[in-house]
Order: structure tokens, then sequence, then C-alpha cells
């Protein structure tokens, strides 16, 4: 069983910056491991924000943040970062972070856009951006 620790968000003026990161609590070696952020703003369906693939080969992002929003991840500490900076009002959700199970690498664009019963998800953390 896959552990899914989130941390981060917060409240932001309009064109700041926050950090999410997210760490998956185990590893077992059968399976790669993809990491990604969902978010969903009230009354909104949850969309794919970005996503890494678990050798790092491939990386996701939503129109809406290219350009503003950047993930990395530690593989040796399977932990992932998204750095979201020049923050909108339009950021406003919270945000869950996905650990995606696979043999073998899948592409962040997978994880990204269709969900799996393979997800793992964390807590979600709320981000706000306001004047």
């Amino acid at each position: 069983q896959v552990q899914v620790v989130a941390s981060g968000g917060g409240l932001v003026q309009p064109g700041g910056s926050l950090r999410l990161s997210c760490v998956a609590s185990e590893s077992d070696p059968r399976y790669e491991y993809g990491i990604g952020w969902y978010r969903q703003a009230p009354g909104k369906a949850r969309e794919g924000v970005s996503c890494i693939s678990s050798r790092g080969s491939y990386t996701y992002y939503a129109d809406s943040v290219k350009g503003r929003f950047a993930i990395s991840r530690d593989n040796a500490e399977n932990t992932a970062l998204l750095q979201m900076n020049h923050l909108v009002p339009e950021d406003t959700a919270t945000y869950y972070c996905v650990v995606r199970l696979s043999v073998g690498e899948i592409t962040a664009q997978d994880i990204c856009t269709l969900t799996s019963g393979d997800d793992y998800w964390g807590r979600g953390a709320q981000v706000t951006v306001s004047s």
C-alpha cells in the first residue's frame, strides 16, 4: 500500500509563488512511480495540472499553467515538487497529489489526463490566490 503525503499550499497574492511537495511513503521495486497534481475548484471538474513520469523523461503541463509552473522529482526520495509562480486568481483550487504505479515508464500526459485504478491520492492542499 502506497501512502502519499502532500504538503504546501496557502494564501498568496496575485503574482506570488507557492510550492507543493509530495512524497510516496514506500517504494516497491516491482513498480515505477509517476507523480503529479490535479486540482479542483468549486463547481468545476478535477483537472490534471502537472505530472512527471517515473524516470523524469516526460513532463506534462496543462495549457493554463505552462510557463508558470515547474515540476521536478527526486527519485532517491520518491519526492516531487511543484513550483508555482506568477499565480493568478484562477489558480485557486484544492490541489491533490497523485502517485501512479506502473510496470515500466508511462508518459506524464497519461498520468495527468486519465485517472487509473493504480492511482494513490494524497490529501488536498488549498491554494488561494487573492488580494
